[in-house]
């Protein structure tokens, strides 16, 4: 798609930060633009590495011990969930600020967000570039040789590819994704740091993540729905979003709403036999087995779900 962003803006697109750190005042969005779009198949070397890991390291670790990696993994969970609480505070204004000025039109087809944001656009490319460093939580997963549930694994990989082909496109649809994104990560790795800790919520924590996450799936498929119509009814090129890439999220999310619905069925609906067991919230794909530290939890096994996230 050859997106023209020389498109008239309104002149009041960003709201008024108490504060912008130097590196956010620093951001030059089409550095990174040209980067991506000249490297951005990069990804598929890092999807590579990361299934030969996957299945390489499974085979390895089957017959040795598992690691524990206990305080490693709390400061995995913590900064994970601090870079998320950082990005959400530091996006949600923008977005915020143009729905509330600007309309759900703007929200969906003017990728402003990135292009005269500096604070929303240095945060939405940390996003995309973070994409690459959680593909560690299945390291995690693998050398404590915890369940790996297919969800986890796709889930890792076409966010990954969908985030860095979209950031090429400057897809202003991603305002929504983003900011879902973040906030539904803020409280899903805070929930796994304080597990890694030994310190478990309620269930009721557990299940409201689930359910953050299968309303994020639902949201992204009706904005990518709304996408589409406002690309059919909008005069060419005045949308920042291309043909190719409503279908590939489209399919993607919805993809994502099935697997979220199966295991939170699984998880908190389907009877299960014996004692009823506690379970953990799905990681951005589904909980865990972030941490072991005894077998039994108020008197009952913990039962655990292997994460995606």
């Amino acid at each position: 798609m050859e997106y023209k962003s020389s498109m008239t803006y309104n002149l009041d697109l960003s709201p008024n930060y108490s504060y912008i750190f130097e590196f956010e005042n620093h951001f030059i969005h089409n550095d990174y633009r040209k980067w991506m779009i000249e490297n951005w198949t990069v990804a598929f070397y890092y999807v590579g590495i990361y299934m030969a890991f996957i299945f390489g390291g499974q085979y390895y670790m089957q017959n040795r011990p598992r690691f524990e990696l206990r305080r490693t993994l709390i400061v995995w969970n913590s900064s994970l969930a601090l870079f998320s609480i950082m990005g959400a505070c530091r996006t949600l204004p923008e977005f915020i600020h143009v729905l509330k000025n600007h309309g759900l039109y703007h929200s969906i087809c003017i990728p402003s967000f990135i292009e005269q944001d500096k604070v929303s656009g240095f945060w939405t490319t940390m996003f995309v570039l973070s994409k690459v460093p959680e593909l560690g939580d299945t390291v995690f997963i693998v050398l404590r040789k915890k369940p790996l549930i297919f969800l986890h694994w796709y889930h890792h990989i076409t966010v990954l590819l969908y985030t860095w082909f979209s950031f090429t496109e400057y897809t202003s649809s991603a305002r929504w994704f983003v900011n879902m994104n973040y906030f539904v990560h803020s409280v899903m790795y805070s929930y796994y740091a304080l597990v890694s800790m030994g310190k478990y919520p309620p269930k009721f924590l557990a299940m409201t993540i689930t359910f953050l996450q299968l309303t994020q799936m639902i949201v992204g498929c009706a904005i990518n729905i709304w996408a589409h119509n406002y690309m059919s009814s909008a005069p060419t090129h005045t949308c920042g979003i291309s043909q190719i890439n409503i279908k590939l999220s489209m399919a993607m999310y919805f993809s994502y709403f099935v697997l979220f619905a199966r295991f939170f069925y699984k998880a908190y609906l389907s009877p299960k036999p014996g004692k009823k067991s506690k379970i953990e919230p799905i990681s951005e794909v589904p909980p865990t087995k972030k941490a072991d530290f005894s077998a039994e939890f108020n008197g009952y096994p913990r039962q655990r779900n292997g994460v995606v996230h």
